[in-house]
């Protein structure tokens, strides 16, 4: 066939097999490896692709971009998908797919490929973001083709098909379950995490001590904002300061494995419409989630911070759903660009046992007023002026029982004595 495809490629059996099976059907397949935080031996997946017979593996650091293009853009947004879930997977897609794009253009190739099922979210994700940055490409997804389906029924089948491939398989048993790891979390799901009523066991768990071996005292430290984004971690037992964004999101993420911090295990709804459960690890955001929302509380209008709160599910949702570069993004983006203007100062964090928090708080730009928010001073505040508030809010609440009471249908039932 001769033709050229860009493979995303991790080093595992799937991809590796992909990899072969590309081959096979005569593609010239350039790999591209992308490092976005994953505990792996990038220049042995290197080496291991160029075995196979990649023409050529590119590897990619995009640790920093993930951080202050992604996931600070989510934590303005205090993304969080269905109340829990905290996007991160759903965050790195788009970076890796908008990469393997590029290079895909650089290399003149008229296809890219990925690994992802055609039951998952992941599937959507690469190739949404394959259409809105690269319209022209074309999309080889093998776990949707019917070939390669009908050859790979299973583990077995891959396995025996790397034998006859002499692709190297590693020896170390494959976990009963499926992980997807970045700098900002760690997935498990599948497989015995199947059946939502059986509890994850402790050695599933490797971003995260159990809370209940945590150390018995508290980690205090304090997280500085400008303009909604964290520019220092201070530790305020040990005097430790840590500013850069890479090196701040690690030092957080270190503070929360070691306080069990960021465990979440919940049933949520994939966007193919099938409802999954998945097990996550995500320490250091847990802990910038919390401080972001805690300093918004002081330095944010209330109409502003009452209307964000409003668009922010929905910008949980299309990063879930893999709309990270579609035109209702770039709106929602500019709104919550625009409300982080001036949200600035210091949050004080505890964190104990799986727990954080929000214990003080700090801001140049303060709207909040302790003479006003006093019990006990007036502080320029007339009471009486409460009562003239209170009745015209009261005006629609008169007209539309006044209503009801025509219709005979009042808001409470008559009380009938009870009878002897």
């Amino acid at each position: 066939m001769g033709t050229k495809v860009v493979l995303a490629y991790s080093g595992g059996l799937d991809t590796s097999v992909i990899l072969k099976w590309l081959l096979n059907k005569g593609y010239e397949v350039v790999c591209f490896l992308a490092n976005v935080g994953q505990q792996e031996d990038f220049e042995a997946a290197r080496a291991k692709a160029l075995k196979i017979g990649a023409s050529k593996v590119y590897l990619e650091d995009l640790r920093e971009e993930l951080v202050i293009g992604y996931i600070f853009q989510a934590l303005k947004a205090n993304a969080v998908y269905e109340n829990r879930y905290l996007l991160g997977t759903s965050l790195a897609r788009p970076l890796i797919a908008k990469y393997q794009a590029k290079i895909a253009q650089q290399e003149g190739a008229e296809f890219v490929a990925h690994g992802a099922t055609g039951k998952g979210n992941d599937q959507v994700r690469f190739e949404l973001t394959y259409a809105a940055v690269a319209p022209a490409i074309q999309v080889i997804s093998p776990w949707k083709d019917p070939e390669f389906l009908a050859q790979f029924t299973g583990r077995t089948d891959m396995l025996r098909y790397a034998e006859e491939n002499g692709i190297p398989v590693s020896a170390t048993i494959k976990k009963p379950y499926s992980e997807d790891e970045n700098l900002m979390h760690i997935s498990h799901e599948a497989g015995i995490l199947e059946d939502p009523a059986s509890r994850a066991t402790e050695d599933i768990y490797n971003r995260s001590v159990s809370p209940q071996a945590a150390p018995d005292a508290e980690t205090t430290i304090e997280i500085e904002f400008k303009d909604g984004l964290p520019v220092s971690v201070t530790n305020l037992g040990s005097g430790k300061k840590v500013t850069g964004a890479l090196a701040m999101f690690e030092y957080l993420n270190e503070l929360g494995r070691a306080n069990g911090i960021g465990r979440i295990d919940m049933v949520e709804n994939r966007f193919v419409g099938i409802k999954s459960r998945g097990v996550y690890e995500t320490p250091g955001a847990t802990i910038l989630w919390t401080a972001h929302r805690d300093i918004e509380g002081i330095a944010m209008d209330k109409e502003v911070m009452h209307l964000k709160q409003m668009l922010e599910p929905k910008f949980a949702e299309y990063v879930y759903n893999g709309f990270w570069f579609a035109p209702e993004m770039d709106f929602l983006m500019a709104a919550f660009n625009q409300s982080q203007e001036a949200i600035d100062g210091r949050v004080t964090l505890a964190l104990y046992k799986g727990n954080v928090m929000a214990v003080a708080r700090s801001s140049p730009t303060s709207l909040y007023d302790q003479a006003l928010g006093s019990m006990d001073i007036a502080g320029g505040y007339d009471q009486t002026d409460a009562r003239g508030f209170i009745r015209l809010n009261s005006i629609r609440l008169r007209a539309h029982n006044a209503i009801l009471d025509k219709r005979h249908v009042g808001l409470y039932h008559v009380i009938q004595p009870i009878a002897d």
